[in-house]
C-alpha cells in the first residue's frame, strides 16, 4: 500500500512542478505589464459616455493630467461639461508599496466640499459609470497571484494574440476595496497591453466587461484610445460605458508635481 502510495506521488510531481512553473510565467507576464512604459506627465481630452439598458446616452466631456513620481502615479481630471457636473475633480495618487491604500479625492462643486474616497467605498460608481474608483488605479502586483487559464490559455483578440490570466486576490482586503472575487486579463502577447479583462463582482450576480477598442503608438508609447466597460447580469447588458481620448500629449512640462494637489482640486483649471 505504501508502495503505491509512493509511485502515485512520484508520478503526480512532475504535474505539481509543471503548475508552479505555469504560475511563475504567468507572474511574469504581469511583472512585464507592471513595467511597461504607459508614459509620463501626460495631457488628455475624454469623453466619457454612459449608457443605460435603453440606450439613453449620457455624455461627460474631462481634462485628465497624469505623472509618475517614482514607482507611484498621480492623475487628476476635471470634468468641462455638461453643466451639472462642470468643475468636478477628481484626484488619485496611486501608490506602488504593497498594503499602503491608494489617495482619492473628488471635489464636487455644487457642495464646494472635498470628499475623500474611504477604501470601503471604492469598489462603487465613478460619476455614475461603470468603471469604480478601484479602476482608476494601477493593480498591485502582489495584490494577485496568478496563473494561465486552463481551458483557454491564449485567444486571439482582434486578430492579435493573447495570452488569458486568472487573477486572484491575495487577502480579503482586495476583494472588498475591489468589489471583484477574480479577473480574468487578455494581454497582448506583442506589446504587453491588457486589451480585454472579465471582472467577477461579488454582489449582485454582475460580471463587468473591460474592452479596448482601438489603440495607438503616440511618442511611441502604446495608448488606448477607446476603451468599453459593459456590466451584464447573465446575457443581459446593465449599463455600459464608452471612454474614448482624444489630443494625447506625453512629457508636458507644464505637469508637475505642484499640479497634483487638493488645492488645485478645488481651484479647477
Amino acid at each position: 500500500m505504501t508502495k503505491k502510495i509512493i509511485i502515485l506521488l512520484l508520478l503526480l510531481l512532475p504535474v505539481v512542478a509543471y503548475a508552479g512553473t505555469d504560475n511563475n510565467e504567468a507572474r511574469s507576464i504581469m511583472q512585464q505589464v507592471d513595467a511597461r512604459d504607459d508614459g509620463d506627465r501626460s495631457i488628455a481630452d475624454m469623453q466619457m459616455v454612459l449608457i443605460d439598458r435603453h440606450g439613453k446616452k449620457r455624455s461627460r466631456t474631462i481634462r485628465s493630467y497624469g505623472l509618475d513620481r517614482g514607482k507611484d502615479r498621480y492623475n487628476l481630471m476635471f470634468f468641462l461639461a455638461p453643466a451639472d457636473v462642470k468643475e468636478t475633480g477628481f484626484l488619485t495618487y496611486d501608490y506602488d508599496e504593497a498594503g499602503r491604500d491608494d489617495d482619492q479625492w473628488l471635489y464636487l462643486p455644487a457642495l464646494k466640499k472635498t470628499k475623500r474616497i474611504a477604501s470601503s467605498d471604492k469598489s462603487g460608481s465613478f460619476m455614475g459609470s461603470d468603471f469604480s474608483y478601484a479602476d482608476l488605479t494601477k493593480r498591485r502586483l502582489d495584490d494577485y497571484t496568478y496563473s494561465f487559464n486552463k481551458e483557454q490559455p491564449e485567444a486571439t483578440v482582434y486578430g492579435q494574440k493573447t495570452w488569458v490570466i486568472n487573477c486572484l486576490p491575495s487577502s480579503e482586503r482586495v476583494i472588498e476595496e475591489t468589489g471583484y472575487t477574480r479577473s480574468m486579463l487578455f494581454v497582448r502577447q506583442d506589446n504587453l497591453m491588457v486589451v480585454r479583462a472579465i471582472y467577477f463582482v461579488k454582489h449582485g450576480g454582475l460580471r463587468k466587461y473591460f474592452d479596448v477598442k482601438r489603440m495607438e503608438l503616440v511618442d511611441n508609447i502604446w495608448t488606448s484610445l477607446e476603451i468599453h466597460m459593459t456590466a451584464r447580469k447573465g446575457d443581459d447588458v446593465v449599463h455600459r460605458t464608452i471612454l474614448t481620448l482624444d489630443n494625447v500629449r506625453y512629457n508636458q512640462e507644464a505637469v508637475d508635481e505642484k499640479l497634483f494637489t487638493v488645492r488645485t482640486l478645488e481651484k479647477g483649471l
